[in-house]
């Protein structure tokens, strides 16, 4: 993994390029119009079809999960109104990773809300340097920048209004991937929300100059979500648990509780670790002299 002091002159010697363009025919299809609701508890979902946001409620403000692309934000925005809350009452931003489909809108969100953005501390030199640094489509302008104000480490939590967020380092797509749980009530039950930082493979896991790590630090998220408690299992794409089909079944069925899905989140988490184990053995063997 490339140093801070690495990156940083990376950025530099970077910053004449050309800013991203806009959205791929992939991208715009994952950023289509999403009527928001309430997931469970004091959870609710203002994102976009497939690129997700979560909104928490609590008494002394909200907390919002989640920027998606640039072109997200005005959706978030008016998802949040639609939902009967007031921009100004978001207190907290927090991000699950520094690409340009989750962070992309946080520089406009944190602008229109003022409010405090944590994330860990291996994700700050890309979202404070236009998502230069990502290893991600080249060091080149993915979107705005965006100040964080509070650095976070593997373990740390984030409160609000008796509202506790724990951030688990879950590296492996990013560096700092971060994986996010909270206790919820439904129903007058407990249970264990998990949001699950991006698992996505990338070409290359072995021998990457730019993330050296890869290999390992997927191999040690998977033992520490798989020994997290999921109940209510979201994460980053909605295609990842089903959003749309859930979210169907909640509008035919509204006492159902679709999100609680314990078994989906197993099988997602297993299916994941053997995507990567297979991958990592093609790899081994191409290796091979």
């Amino acid at each position: 993994m490339r140093s801070a002091a690495t990156l940083s002159l990376a950025l530099l010697a970077c910053s004449c390029l050309p800013p991203a363009r806009a959205l791929s025919p992939e991208s715009a299809a994952k950023n289509q119009p999403q009527a928001p609701f309430r997931i469970a508890g004091d959870i609710y979902y203002v994102g976009a079809s497939d690129v997700t946001s979560y909104l928490i409620t609590t008494p002394q403000g909200l907390i919002l999960l989640d920027g998606g692309f640039a072109e997200t934000a005005p959706m978030i925005e008016k998802n949040i109104a639609a939902l009967g809350f007031k921009l100004q009452d978001v207190k907290i931003l927090l991000n699950g990773h520094a690409h340009p489909d989750h962070a992309g809108g946080l520089a406009q969100l944190k602008r229109d809300t003022g409010a405090t953005f944590e994330a860990m501390s291996q994700e700050v030199v890309p979202l404070e340097h236009e998502g230069r640094g990502t290893f991600y489509q080249g060091d080149r302008h993915l979107y705005d920048s965006i100040h964080v104000d509070r650095e976070l480490k593997d373990g740390d939590t984030v409160s609000l209004g008796g509202v506790t967020l724990t951030a688990h380092l879950t590296a492996g797509h990013t560096p700092g991937c971060t994986s996010w749980s909270m206790p919820v009530t439904e129903a007058g039950k407990p249970y264990s929300a998990l949001f699950i930082c991006q698992l996505t493979l990338p070409d290359k896991l072995l021998g990457n100059p730019l993330y050296p790590d890869a290999a390992q630090d997927f191999a040690h998220s998977f033992e520490v979500l798989q020994a997290l408690p999921c109940q209510v299992f979201l994460a980053e794409h909605g295609s990842s648990f089903d959003l749309l089909g859930k979210y169907a079944r909640l509008q035919a069925h509204p006492g159902a509780d679709p999100f609680v899905d314990p078994a989906g989140c197993k099988a997602y988490l297993e299916q994941s670790r053997r995507d990567f184990e297979t991958q990592q053995a093609k790899e081994q063997t191409a290796a091979q002299p």
